[in-house]
């Protein structure tokens, strides 16, 4: 079993753990390694779109409720390194994950980002013909990965049952140069994979219904190559997540309405009933500013209007934005709005952008219910 650290008094105040998980050496750590979790605090990471309880600190470890899916990212992108960490399930059956090599974003109608990820799954999640419990690599949501055998697709499975169940401690060692991944637990080598895209990029820890402690996570730098173009996760831009997955907190709700719910990483409207007076506002103001959001439809419609609205934030007309040709009446789209001046310009789905006009000033925006009910997720605004 490889070794871990543990306190050497139990009875120690969190402050004290913590400042012991700092100045003390982590058995059997990897050489040259540093930690990239202080123990007091979250500075380093960005919570990319969880709410602010999803991820906290418990006395050193990072401590994740699972509600909602999401992630909890570094705040710079890492390309050859040796990462380690312990993790441990509290609750049986719970679901987690180590997001490699990631981008800073969801993936179009996820919460999750691109990246190669190693599962972290209890032994009472159960398992099948396409995952295990113990180790899995496999890439998600545009990354690739040839996989190292036994393998099933593009996923590898570990060739060795070596975690343990909640609410036992686990030990990960990732090793990730030059495109290729390899994982250890608990002190053997099980699984990985090689021509991984991209290969350079964020570390993020994943939210998906699992209560998860994290501790002793470290890093070593090895050295760079050159990362050919195409191979690296654009860099992160200071996105605001808007919807924290739990509740409508940040969100003016129509008085007596029940047509929006929070329903884990996705808002969701029933279809549209009382027009105007069934919009839910933001209370994040619209200037100078860009909003960017996931949608789709939950029903067959020739809508092709973007459920976002705008309003003078002094009172004046609904401002809609008109029907998009590029909108996809099956599937999630993406919608980007960026403001100049009196003048709105509108992306969707990576498309010919279009202008709408606006008055000067300050604006409130909103989502407006559709013909058939909607989803609506990663909204964010900078």
């Amino acid at each position: 079993m490889f070794p871990v650290f543990r306190p050497l008094w139990p009875t120690a105040t969190p402050f004290l753990a913590s400042l012991l998980l700092m100045v003390l050496p982590v058995a059997g750590a990897e050489p040259g390694s540093r930690p990239i979790f202080n123990g007091r605090d979250l500075r380093g990471w960005v919570n990319v779109n969880c709410a602010p309880e999803t991820f906290t600190v418990r006395e050193g470890m990072i401590h994740c409720d699972g509600i909602p899916t999401g992630a909890l990212r570094t705040e710079r992108q890492y390309e050859n390194f040796i990462l380690e960490l312990e993790w441990r399930h509290l609750k049986p059956g719970g679901n987690a994950g180590v997001f490699i090599w990631s981008g800073p974003m969801p993936a179009l109608g996820q919460p999750f980002l691109r990246a190669i990820e190693v599962q972290v799954l209890d032994h009472g999640y159960g398992k099948s013909d396409w995952f295990t419990t113990h180790g899995d690599i496999f890439p998600i949501h545009g990354s690739t990965m040839t996989p190292f055998s036994p393998s099933r697709g593009d996923r590898s499975f570990p060739k060795e049952s070596r975690s343990l169940g909640a609410p036992e401690w686990n030990h990960y060692r990732i090793v990730a140069t030059n495109g290729v991944i390899r994982l250890s637990v608990n002190g053997v080598e099980v699984s990985g994979g090689t021509g991984c895209n991209w290969r350079r990029g964020y570390i993020a820890l994943e939210s998906e219904g699992g209560i998860v402690d994290w501790r002793n996570l470290r890093l070593r730098e090895l050295p760079s190559t050159k990362v050919p173009p195409g191979q690296s996760a654009p860099d992160a831009q200071p996105w605001k997540s808007l919807y924290d997955g739990r509740s409508l907190r940040g969100w003016r709700v129509p008085a007596g309405s029940e047509v929006w719910k929070a329903g884990d990483w996705t808002l969701r409207s029933r279809a549209g009933l009382g027009g105007e007076a069934s919009i839910l506002w933001s209370e994040t103001q619209f200037n100078r500013d860009e909003v960017i959001f996931d949608w789709r439809w939950e029903g067959k419609t020739a809508d092709r209007v973007p459920p976002l609205v705008f309003r003078p934030i002094r009172g004046g007309a609904i401002i809609r934005i008109p029907e998009l040709t590029a909108l996809r009446g099956d599937g999630w789209n993406r919608l980007r709005v960026r403001r100049s001046g009196g003048v709105l310009k509108v992306l969707a789905n990576d498309a010919d952008e279009v202008s709408v006009e606006v008055p000067r000033g300050r604006l409130e925006f909103g989502f407006s219910p559709a013909p058939v009910p909607i989803q609506i997720s990663s909204v964010f605004c900078r």
